[in-house]
């Protein structure tokens, strides 16, 4: 695996921290989250443009790139929550982890990829795995009630899938621009929730160390890394190897207590793992198996 992909998984690894930083947040309304913790996310781009080199201000960035990464990072965020809002969060987060088997399909439509067989068992595998950690077990229960929701999840995968792919597409664009993606996104995020939430801030130091935290690394440092990843580095392994984020998250809440080590997890752990083997692994060349 090369540096690149190894730098764009480090992001798959922090967002592994959102579940428990989020719950140690308080009650603060998603849209008034994502306004902080992005402002936070955009100050980590400010300093990193401190010790990193600076970009050729001779070249400009083609419009649709900021109109792919504003739209990747706000819109991602905005169908989300409305997804929550208007379905089950268990079926409504299933569908919005879509998203890395949508790279990995995706992919093949990249000029300079191939997908092979291996990369869809694998993305398979990790959304087998996927499954039992979001439904802990139990089954789903598709209501046509909540059509809606379930559809902004599907435009929720779509919309980072697309990003993510699209982005590739760019590969000389610094990724310091992900700094004023950041900044865009709280903006719009602000916004939203002035006219659709009632303010609460977080209480206490803890809550407000949560938050700095979330800012810092799942919301701040992994985009930046996840950039670099889907850029220079191999996609589909990346796409694969992302359905260990729910597992990892889950690793983390129950390391911190939070949650309870059972089988369904150790299930999941096999097909993730299986899946991430199945992928590493180079297809058989053609006629290998032939007497």
């Amino acid at each position: 695996m090369g540096r690149a992909t190894l730098i764009g998984f480090s992001a798959v690894a922090m967002w592994a921290l959102l579940a428990l930083l989020t719950d140690a947040s308080g009650q603060v309304p998603p849209f008034l989250l994502s306004a902080i913790t992005f402002a936070i996310g955009t100050c980590v781009g400010l300093v990193a443009r401190l010790v990193m080199p600076a970009p050729d201000k001779r070249r400009k960035i083609p419009p649709q790139v900021w109109l792919i990464g504003i739209a990747g990072l706000f819109g991602y965020h905005f169908f989300y929550f409305t997804a929550l809002r208007n379905a089950p969060a268990v079926e409504a987060s299933l569908i919005a982890y879509l998203w890395p088997l949508f790279i990995v399909l995706g992919s093949a439509l990249m000029p300079g990829e191939r997908l092979a067989w291996n990369h869809v068992v694998g993305a398979l595998l990790g959304l087998a795995g996927t499954f039992l950690i979001v439904t802990k077990g139990g089954g789903l229960a598709f209501d046509a009630r909540y059509a809606f929701g379930y559809a902004m999840a599907g435009v929720c995968a779509l919309v980072w899938s697309s990003y993510s792919l699209l982005s590739r597409r760019f590969p000389s664009v610094p990724t310091s621009i992900v700094t004023w993606f950041c900044a865009a996104t709280s903006a719009l995020s602000l916004v939203c929730h002035l006219l659709l939430e009632k303010t609460v801030l977080p209480e206490g130091p803890g809550q407000w160390l949560a938050v700095v935290g979330l800012g810092l690394m799942p919301v701040g440092a992994a985009f930046y890394a996840w950039d670099i990843g889907v850029k220079r580095g191999n996609i589909q392994v990346l796409g694969a190897a992302s359905y260990a984020a729910p597992l990892l998250s889950t690793l983390v809440l129950i390391a911190a207590g939070v949650a309870e080590p059972s089988l369904r997890i150790l299930a999941a752990c096999v097909l993730i793992t299986g899946g991430a083997a199945r992928r590493s692994l180079p297809p058989p060349a053609p006629g290998c198996c032939r007497a």
